[in-house]
């Protein structure tokens, strides 16, 4: 049968439509049991669905993940006690990772890294050692030792969590040029001055957020203005004023409903704000559930509700490029599960549930 040359364009257009609406997704677990490293999936953009790729690099307890800039490469903390970071090399037609180098992060159990938007300096957090450390990148994508290595001192009110420091998350805010930490032990936010040409952190303000809170995670609102800080310990949310000089809390809320009382054993995990800026989301340990906040003209937030992960112990989650879907890794249940979000904000789950090893970390990577 013959295909006119309209049908043909068509057809052709339609191909490359599919081809460009891919995304990598790339999931840090914890190895033990049988979780291997790092695993990899392609997401349809249209519809959310996930294509397993499998295992793509074996290395230790992989909990977090930055991707370089370019696209090229990929970084992740290896949470052992004796504490590395490892750079790897990005196939982007298998999603395959080829170990480049490692680097020690001076700290047991680091839990977090970031990358500046330059791609230039490396950052990563240490909750075992309660410090952070910073890193220059090679034009090949290998890691240099570390230029600065900061150990942060102090205890805060509660005996059996925060008897010394546990630096928990190390953001970047490339305008201000800091590097945002938030220490869980200390009860503290720390704004660093981050050099990304010499890779280092100098000068630093502190804020100190509601005694007991734990903080542990921070996100940024897309206008720069405010930023949210999710507290671990008593399960609440902060709005933090960035245009203060020190920057100041502005708000602490609950991240669960009002008629539920906080169980011993809930916790927090992590914070996102939709690229929109009209919504701030964090999930709920044990409760097991993602908090939904309606962000107001002042940059305070209005909790709206939880819903379910469909799964148990959900740690970092993320919004896919596009901010159509949200993908949420659940530890204990090893599960991913993949959401929709409505113009509201409001999840949906698609149906979407795949295993995953033990699941903690959640990164995209778009591939043309």
């Amino acid at each position: 049968m013959a295909i006119s040359k309209k049908t043909g364009l068509a057809a052709l257009m339609a191909v490359g439509t599919a081809m460009a609406a891919e995304t990598l997704v790339y999931i840090g677990t914890y190895t033990r049991d049988a979780s291997k490293g790092i695993y990899a999936f392609r997401m349809n953009d249209q519809t959310g669905a996930l294509t397993p790729l499998g295992v793509v690099a074996e290395t230790p307890s992989p909990s977090f993940l930055a991707i370089h800039p370019n696209g090229k490469y990929l970084y992740a903390v290896n949470e052992t006690n004796g504490g590395s970071v490892t750079a790897f090399e990005i196939d982007k037609a298998t999603a395959k990772l080829k170990q480049l180098n490692s680097q020690s992060t001076k700290g047991g159990g680091p839990c977090f890294v970031s990358i500046d938007p330059t791609g230039s300096t490396v950052l990563v957090a240490n909750y075992g050692g309660g410090s952070i450390a910073s890193y220059g990148v090679k034009a090949d994508g290998t890691l240099e030792g570390p230029v600065t290595f900061i150990q942060h001192e102090g205890s805060s009110v509660n005996p059996a969590r925060q008897k010394g420091p546990h630096a928990h998350s190390i953001n970047i805010d490339a305008q201000r040029k800091k590097a945002i930490v938030a220490d869980l032990g200390l009860d503290k936010l720390f704004f660093y001055d981050l050099d990304v040409a010499a890779h280092r952190l100098t000068s630093r303000t502190a804020v100190s957020l509601p005694p007991g809170s734990g903080p542990r995670h921070f996100a940024m609102h897309p206008n720069r203005k405010t930023g949210y800080v999710i507290n671990e310990m008593l399960l609440t949310m902060s709005t933090v004023d960035l245009t203060a000089d020190p920057p100041k809390v502005l708000q602490t809320i609950s991240t669960l409903p009002a008629s539920e009382k906080m169980d011993p054993k809930y916790s927090t995990a992590e914070v996102v704000v939709h690229p929109n800026g009209k919504t701030v989301y964090g999930s709920n340990r044990g409760h097991n559930t993602i908090a939904r906040f309606d962000v107001q003209k002042d940059g305070t937030l209005k909790f709206v509700e939880t819903v379910s992960t469909n799964g148990k112990t959900p740690r970092n989650f993320a919004i896919a490029p596009g901010g159509k879907f949200l993908v949420a890794a659940n530890q204990d249940s090893g599960n991913v599960v993949v959401f929709r979000i409505g113009a509201d904000g409001k999840l949906t789950p698609t149906g979407t549930d795949v295993a995953a090893g033990i699941p903690v970390c959640v990164r995209f990577l778009q591939v043309k």
